[in-house]
């Protein structure tokens, strides 16, 4: 009992540690990521801490396997250098009871894993959506800018209001866009006296609803205007491939919802969610056996082949997913983990096959 009180002990103490590291390098990159977004206007900047803070549960599903790996290659490694596991071994600690060790807090961090992807992450991302399709604090709402003009889409469409209101009300508004349909030589103004943003809740997309004015279409050198005046208008806001609500919907899904679903999109979402647990003893096996080092080469000996193990792991993974999403079926995601279950079975009984492939000495 001390042992595996001693082993779990250091092994979560470096697994805490690398995965505080790692989540301020992942929360800088996305705060980095979503200051962009709110620079361009297409998020406000009193949204951006409540998100970051609704994303964290999704983070941390990502970043406490990949923790618990390197926390094992460098606790055990540790223990290699300086000569710790030849003393354990001499007490009767052999490979098998070193996995059982292992294990221990590998199935904490599993079963804390399963609870962030299954239930905590998607009603974080869920809450984090909400905030998002809000018209007054994500895209669509200052596309209009006060006071001044904006040019979006390669400078083919210009947008101007004079006043908006605490409710997002934008008053004296001025649309300038020029159709590339037709080689940009038809250009399109509107005005209208007020608008505002409006969200469809059956599409989820943002329309930008003008009231009370005129539309105009003309090409530069013809006399001919065409003129349209309107009590009402609305003109859908298009949305970036990588915007940030496009890609949340998905993760705000609760998992109840993708087991009755027979959507591939939504299959492939599941299966993520169940492999990210699942992967976490397989990884932790393979980092046991590839923690094997000595005082000469030290801990960090294999730290970048075993880097490049797990780095293929996710990869399947990751095509895996695709392959569901595609329409296949979960064979290549499921295929991937037995391999690289059988993977961490050869590596931690490589010493012992070595020596049955030996010839014996006379």
């Amino acid at each position: 009992m001390r042992i595996l009180r001693y082993l779990t002990r250091d092994i979560l103490t470096h697994t805490l540690a690398v995965s505080f590291v790692l989540f301020l390098v992942v929360f800088a990159g996305r705060f980095i990521r979503y200051l962009a977004e709110a620079a361009v206007g297409s998020l406000t900047g009193d949204v951006l801490l409540p998100i970051m803070l609704f994303k964290l549960p999704g983070f941390l599903e990502m970043i406490l396997p990949l923790g618990l790996f390197i926390g094992i290659l460098l606790s055990l490694g540790r223990l290699y250098a300086d000569s710790e596991m030849v003393v354990l071994k001499a007490c009767g600690v052999g490979p098998g009871r070193l996995a059982l060790y292992v294990m221990a807090p590998a199935t904490l961090v599993m079963m804390t894993v399963a609870v962030l992807s299954l239930y905590v992450a998607p009603e974080g991302s869920a809450r984090a959506q909400v905030l998002l399709d809000n018209p007054r604090s994500a895209e669509g709402l200052h596309m209009l800018n006060e006071g001044r003009f904006r040019k979006q889409r390669g400078g083919n469409y210009v947008t101007y209001a004079e006043r908006i209101d605490e409710s997002g009300l934008m008053h004296n508004i001025f649309v300038f866009e020029r159709d590339e349909k037709n080689g940009g030589r038809a250009h399109v103004a509107t005005f209208a006296q007020e608008g505002e943003i409006i969200l469809d809740e059956q599409s989820g997309r943002r329309y930008l609803e003008l009231r009370g004015g005129s539309r105009y279409r003309g090409s530069p050198g013809k006399l001919a205007l065409e003129e349209v005046t309107f009590d009402l208008y609305g003109e859908l806001i298009p949305e970036s491939k990588n915007s940030l609500r496009r890609s949340g919907k998905v993760d705000a899904i609760p998992t109840e919802m993708l087991l009755s679903s027979e959507e591939p999109k939504l299959r492939g979402a599941l299966w993520w969610r169940v492999s990210l647990p699942l992967m976490v003893p397989a990884a932790a096996l393979i980092a046991l056996a590839l923690s094997r080092t000595d005082a000469r080469r030290g801990r960090y000996a294999k730290i970048g082949p075993a880097m490049l193990v797990l780095l293929v792991y996710f990869l399947g993974l990751t095509q895996g997913r695709a392959v569901i999403e595609s329409g296949g079926g979960p064979e290549l995601m499921i295929g991937v983990h037995a391999m690289m279950a059988l993977v961490a079975v050869l590596l931690l009984n490589a010493e012992r096959l070595r020596h049955v492939g030996r010839p014996a000495h006379a």
